[in-house]
């Protein structure tokens, strides 16, 4: 599963690098993706929104079993 995670990721991760920022794997556990945001998004304060709204949605989509996304 970490796999398709990390595929997923890939497609969200052109958009997080253009505001300058980055996305990091931490762990997939019980259908749990925890992830770090790093760059400008780790202290963004759309962070939350960016990571429910747009990661989270994606996840779910691309990857079945995928059930939160949580940051770390």
């Amino acid at each position: 599963m970490k796999e398709k995670v990390e595929a997923a990721l890939a497609q969200v991760r052109p958009m997080l690098l253009a505001d300058g920022g980055d996305v990091q794997l931490i762990d997939v556990k019980d259908g749990v993706v925890k992830l770090k945001l790093t760059g400008a998004c780790g202290g963004c304060p759309m962070a939350t929104m960016t990571l429910k709204g747009g990661i989270e949605r994606v996840l779910k989509e691309k990857v079945p079993g995928i059930k939160e996304v949580v940051a770390v």
